[in-house]
């Protein structure tokens, strides 16, 4: 608990240093923060960001949900000392907030993955790491110390690296398992098919299995089968830069690189495993027998499948539209939210992740029952603007923001929000 709170700490330390001429480095505002991030980043790596599913309704939806929610302040409250804090899984956070998953960070920043690793450890929030990730889990958690992290795991068509991926997570020091499962295929996006853009595709975002045994070996073995050769198109500028891509994301001497077949190899296997889409129920009892941690489902958007994790085994749901990347015109996860909260009530906690923007937003979602939210896009924007230092502000900013409405709607806990502090606007 802070006396003083993290809202007035973070207002006080940015007016302060006005007085001495200095502005915050990246954006406070969300629409500023975005639009200096466009300017920064190449429109390969914004529309990879920025983009969602077909016309992108539902990456709309989700921001529209929110405003159909207003909050009604109480005044004459005293909440001069306020605790955002809650637990999840045996760990007190310090405010109902993780970082989720944004694979293939490399695009937006050099340091990627470990950059955000070192601002959520400053601040204590979890990081989730990426399975699409652009540096391994095993270096982001030594950078983390003993702070808490999560791994989100997509389930690959190979079984054994499955096992790999969440024995390496369990060693690294991950508290839970989040598994997407609404990425099974990808989705229909626009920005990247009109720029013919898949960063995996060039070796990007796969450094979870360049990093793992079992991946080198499937690896090493498409490398050593070959194949019947394939009719080569002239070499233009675009695909050498591709190789060079590919080199450079497979460990080992990069000259050696250039001349082995291995990096290929990788980006082919990489490919053709890195989903499943067979995957059914009947695949949980599989899971849950392979690690104690704690599994969440990510993606679920119906309360019956909220049922139906937990009556498999599961010990959490992430309601989620994939940040409206995946399926257009689907319900905003917002909306889905109470009914799958209803549905489970008190059996396991329920997250909500897509369209968190800021701290009223988790405000919102938590009194409509979340136990904590996702954040995605906008500290990729921070990232791009200011790498480390980028994301550590704008996580303060949004935790700065929440303790303030906390206090300035006249409460002092998570535990005193619910539906009824809500008004639905007409």
């Amino acid at each position: 608990m802070d006396t003083a709170g993290v809202g007035r700490r973070r207002q006080n330390e940015v007016y302060r240093a006005g007085v001495f001429g200095h502005s915050p480095r990246v954006p406070v505002g969300l629409r500023r923060l975005q639009e200096r991030a466009e300017r920064v980043l190449d429109a390969r790596a914004y529309a990879y960001v920025a983009g969602g599913a077909g016309d992108e309704v539902t990456q709309r939806a989700n921001r529209a949900a929110f405003d159909r929610w207003a909050v009604v302040p109480r005044v004459l409250r005293d909440a001069s000392v306020r605790d955002t804090s809650v637990e999840l899984f045996g760990r007190r956070l310090p405010a109902p907030l993780l970082l989720g998953p944004v694979g293939a960070l490399e695009l937006v920043h050099d340091e990627a993955d470990l950059a955000v690793a070192r601002a959520a450890a400053a601040t204590g929030v979890p990081m989730v790491f990426s399975n699409q990730g652009s540096v391994a889990m095993e270096v982001c958690a030594e950078a983390m110390g003993d702070a808490p992290r999560w791994f989100q795991l997509y389930w690959s068509s190979s079984d054994e690296l499955v096992e790999s991926l969440i024995g390496r997570a369990e060693a690294a020091g991950c508290d839970a398992l989040v598994v997407t499962l609404d990425t099974t295929m990808l989705g229909w996006r626009p920005r990247d098919l009109d720029l013919g853009h898949l960063p995996f595709a060039l070796g990007k975002g796969i450094a979870q299995y360049t990093s793992d045994p079992v991946f080198r070996r499937l690896v090493e073995e498409r490398a050593a089968a070959g194949g019947p050769k394939q009719p080569q198109p002239r070499p233009t500028p675009a695909a050498i830069k591709a190789l060079v891509s590919m080199a450079r994301a497979w460990p080992g001497s990069f000259r050696d690189n250039l001349r082995s077949p291995l990096p290929r190899a990788a980006v082919d296997t990489f490919l053709s495993i890195y989903s499943r889409p067979s995957i059914s129920w009947t695949d949980l009892a599989w899971l849950r027998s392979r690690t104690k941690l704690p599994i969440l489902l990510k993606g679920v958007l119906h309360p019956d499948d909220a049922r139906r994790a937990l009556d498999e085994g599961m010990d959490g749901v992430v309601v989620s539209t994939h940040g409206g990347r995946q399926v257009d015109r689907s319900i905003p996860a917002l909306d889905a939210l109470p009914d799958v909260v209803a549905a489970i009530g008190d059996r396991a906690p329920v997250l909500l992740d897509s369209g968190i923007r800021t701290g009223a937003d988790v405000f919102t979602a938590v009194a409509l029952g979340a136990r904590a939210v996702l954040l995605g896009r906008p500290f990729a924007w921070g990232l791009a603007l200011a790498g480390e230092e980028g994301v550590r502000q704008v996580v303060s900013d949004v935790l700065g923001e929440f303790d303030l409405t906390l206090g300035l709607t006249g409460h002092t806990a998570i535990d005193q929000l619910n539906p009824d502090i809500l008004h639905r606007v007409p």
